[in-house]
């Protein structure tokens, strides 16, 4: 794997990642994003409907979590989990646990990291873990860490652990990477961890950069329990850190407003769980990253079509209750009442297979009769939706107009909060 930076505006870095894969032949672009599975799979997908999809990502994440129980089959296997679930060409990277589901907190050891998998908790130590990356053979992966500083306010105390524990695991990963035959064209990639205190986070980041990692993951930034300046403080502060010739990866960021805000600071390559949970409770990302002249009054069409539905029927309160507490600014509720007699596409404009052939009314009937086909098509539109969101912030980072797009997302953010209010 080689890094090639083409441009950096204010921290912002544009480039690709080359050689990638088998043979080399693969390219990453960033800032950019991986393809989320399940099981190896993208959810609710077949490998036939993933190729309909425009712009899916070079480098797919499979997770420990969702493979952990295949050990012994993968290890009788031999041939790696690439071939074993049909992508034998695709570029993998194996996180340790699934970004999109929360783990219980207070479970970690000096010795022991507990990865949350379909059977409840399993105890993973420095050699198992590896074991367990020899019978995946994977073309990058997390390093075995201690990132559990994510629910809350973190003592100095435990980020200080969190920081020992992390390296103490990194070390013996890499001792035994060394001896492993099966991993020798795999790429480590260290994780910075320290919660939330800058003095073990900038530790972290240091240590881990004397360290032979082919790239770095900045952990423990997932959830809400961490306010939003100190997040953006503490990536300011741990990429300035990092060498320049390897990629830094995070997890637990989706929200488009977010993600251009890790991008300011340094970050390059983001996951796509958040297309996942957006279908999960029934929405469509339907936010613009058009940064074109007049952003202003394109958003506000959009936004104002979108939202109303085109009828302006009220919400059922009763129904949207619980998709509302996690729902985002950038999606629509579909299985809203109002969208049951709404042929429009889900975005106007979009190209995406769904858009292209179905409407919100077919849509929301698939919803409210509880059909599969609506998770297929939702997670057609939302990844294509997701993976052109990343392709225009590179755009705007050639065209030197990432600002305007940041304006863009930002004015939609603030809009559609606006014309929610109204509705109800």
């Amino acid at each position: 794997m080689k890094l090639n930076l083409s441009k950096v505006v204010n921290r912002c870095r544009l480039g690709k990642l080359t050689n990638l894969g088998k043979k080399g032949a693969q390219v990453l672009e960033f800032p950019g994003c991986l393809l989320y599975t399940k099981t190896g799979s993208p959810p609710h997908l077949t490998h036939d409907t993933l190729q309909v999809i425009k712009g899916v990502p070079t480098v797919a994440q499979i997770t420990l979590s969702t493979l952990v129980e295949l050990h012994e089959v993968l290890e009788e296997y031999k041939e790696g989990i690439g071939k074993f679930i049909g992508m034998p060409d695709s570029v993998l990277y194996c996180s340790v646990q699934d970004p999109a589901t929360s783990c219980p907190s207070g479970y970690n050891t000096n010795k022991t990291v507990s990865i949350w998998g379909c059977g409840g908790r399993m105890e993973m130590t420095a050699s198992k873990f590896m074991s367990m990356q020899q019978a995946l053979q994977p073309n990058w992966f997390q390093c075995l860490s201690d990132g559990d500083t994510a629910s809350g306010e973190t003592s100095r105390k435990r980020a200080k652990k969190s920081v020992d524990r992390s390296l103490s695991f990194l070390d013996k990963c890499l001792q035994l990477l060394e001896k492993s035959p099966e991993l020798q064209e795999s790429v480590l990639i260290g994780a910075i961890e320290g919660g939330d205190v800058l003095e073990e986070r900038l530790r972290s980041a240091r240590e881990t950069a004397k360290r032979a990692v082919g790239g770095f993951l900045l952990d423990g930034f997932q959830g809400h329990a961490m306010a939003k300046e100190t997040k953006l403080r503490l990536m300011d502060a741990v990429t300035a850190e990092l060498p320049e010739d390897k990629p830094r990866l995070i997890h637990g960021i989706g929200k488009p407003d977010e993600v251009l805000e890790c991008i300011e600071r340094g970050v390059d390559i983001f996951e796509s769980a958040f297309p996942y949970q957006v279908t999960e409770r029934g929405c469509a990302l339907s936010f613009s990253y058009d940064y074109q002249p007049d952003p202003e009054a394109a958003v506000l069409k959009q936004n104002w079509t979108e939202d109303t539905g085109g009828n302006g029927s009220k919400k059922d309160k009763g129904e949207t209750s619980k998709a509302d507490l996690e729902m985002t600014s950038f999606e629509i509720f579909l299985k809203d009442k109002r969208y049951q007699d709404d042929f429009g596409p889900l975005v106007q404009g979009c190209s995406c297979y769904c858009c292209q052939n179905h409407n919100r009314a077919y849509v929301h009937h698939l919803l409210v009769t509880n059909e599969l086909l609506a998770g297929v098509l939702l997670m057609m539109h939302n990844f294509q939706h997701y993976f052109s969101f990343f392709g225009a912030i590179r755009d705007a980072l050639r065209d030197e107009r990432l600002d305007q797009l940041k304006k863009v997302i930002s004015k939609q953010a603030l809009v559609t909060g606006l014309l929610r209010t109204r509705n109800e």
